[in-house]
């Protein structure tokens, strides 16, 4: 079991993945033995032939990058997978999570958090993140699709990647739709915060 690093007191900071390549290795890198794991591939380009590794290191090398790491006191501590909807092959193509109108949203799908630094709200420093990141590269709209807990306690944690609504809301943002989409046998929301 990691060791748990205590947040409070911390000096936390969110950063955008481009040129820093190495820390989102740190946090989303293959870790399994097999030499699979999540390389934040699914809902960019999944097609055969493509190398996750080599295409993420191009993302990170090019602005605005594929998201936000958080650092703790100088460590690569969590992920958070914020772009345009536009690059996001999936959710182009997706029958299950709707588009609320034809504005460019940014879109959050998911959250990586380690082991060490979890539960002690890393996920809603990396989303306040994540807004300022897509803000600051003229996004009017952010939005994600993240599970609806509805009182039915804590998620496991293959399920909770894509965040809950609690946090969303936590955050400022507001239910937009639901979709039909689940995951773990839950309902999940396309929530959305106007920046402009």
């Amino acid at each position: 079991m990691a060791r748990r690093i205590q947040l409070d007191g911390a000096s936390i900071e969110v950063v955008p993945a481009y040129d820093h390549w190495d820390g989102f290795y740190d946090v989303v890198g293959v870790k399994k033995p097999d030499g699979r794991g999540c390389w934040c591939m699914s809902y960019r380009d999944t097609r055969a032939g493509i190398d996750p590794a080599a295409y993420m290191k191009n993302e990170c090398e090019n602005e605005p990058g594929p998201g936000v790491l958080a650092y703790v006191d100088g460590e690569p501590a969590g992920w958070c997978s914020i772009a345009p909807r536009s690059s996001y092959r999936r959710l182009m193509n997706s029958r299950t999570i709707p588009f609320v109108d034809d504005e460019e949203a940014w879109s959050i799908v998911c959250f990586v958090v380690k082991p060490a630094y979890r539960r002690q709200g890393l996920m809603l420093t990396l989303l306040d993140g994540a807004v300022r990141h897509a803000r600051d590269h003229g996004a009017s709209v952010v939005e994600g699709y993240p599970i609806d807990l509805s009182g039915q306690g804590r998620v496991d944690m293959i399920s909770g990647y894509v965040g809950s609504t609690d946090l969303f809301e936590r955050a400022g943002f507001e239910r937009a739709a639901l979709t039909s989409s689940h995951i773990g046998g839950r309902d999940r929301w396309v929530m959305r915060k106007r920046l402009a």
